[in-house]
């Protein structure tokens, strides 16, 4: 039986608008051009951007639908998540810039854009600890949550999936500190590899999903049933 999470947000508060601008702000700063070219040759060159973009511009909406997600779930407003939530908003387009030069030099749009090892080491550990950076505060944001479970009146199944929260959230942190680690621990240009550690995200999400997953669907049948008793 799948009990869905109760949503305690029903309108659109101040703090979600304003959060809303800050993404939309930080969406427009990864745009390929921000003005039309001119010339045929311009409109290929800003082309070239396009793959970066598509990659800056999907982690980014992964990051807001994160934020939408625990915001609609919650419904927090006081001043604790104020203030977590100003230094994320801070985080995130501190982050845009990084992300987008990373992204932008892997796709071709800026040519040659690493000239040494040493750049490349100082590259990832910018970007590496602005994503751990993001995903913690989401991790915290969580735990406040759970500190709160009385005021919100979370059901089994709500820690459940706050718990969830913070196991995901929390391996986040943990792949964005290994692909900073490999980054110092390399030499040469197997400083690179420091990149490619992005892909056990996907693995990593799959395992949490899995084991909560299922641990969820007991949580929920035990709720059931002492509802029915």
């Amino acid at each position: 039986m799948d009990i869905p999470f109760r949503q305690r947000a029903h309108e659109v508060t101040r703090l979600e608008a304003f959060s809303d601008i800050v993404f939309g702000f930080a969406l427009t700063l990864i745009v390929v051009a921000l003005e039309v070219p001119d010339t045929f040759e311009e409109l290929m060159h800003d082309l070239r951007g396009v793959g970066g973009f598509a990659i800056c511009f999907a982690i980014l909406i992964w990051i807001w639908h994160a934020h939408h997600t625990f915001f609609r779930r919650y419904g927090l407003k006081d001043d604790f998540t104020l203030v977590i939530n100003s230094v994320l908003l801070f985080l995130v387009l501190v982050y845009v810039y990084p992300l987008k030069f990373m992204f932008a030099g892997m796709t071709g749009a800026l040519g040659r854009h690493i000239q040494s090892a040493s750049q490349a080491r100082t590259l990832f550990t910018i970007y590496g600890l602005g994503f751990a950076g993001v995903f913690l505060l989401f991790v915290v944001l969580y735990v406040h949550a759970w500190w709160k479970r009385d005021e919100l009146e979370l059901n089994a199944v709500e820690l459940h999936d706050t718990f969830t929260g913070m196991w995901m959230y929390g391996s986040y942190v943990l792949v964005g500190l290994f692909s900073t680690a490999i980054a110092w621990i390399a030499s040469g240009w197997f400083i690179g590899l420091a990149g490619f550690s992005y892909f056990l995200l996907g693995p990593v999400s799959a395992i949490v999903g899995f084991m909560r997953g299922s641990r969820r669907g007991k949580v929920a049948a035990a709720m059931a049933a002492t509802a029915t008793a």
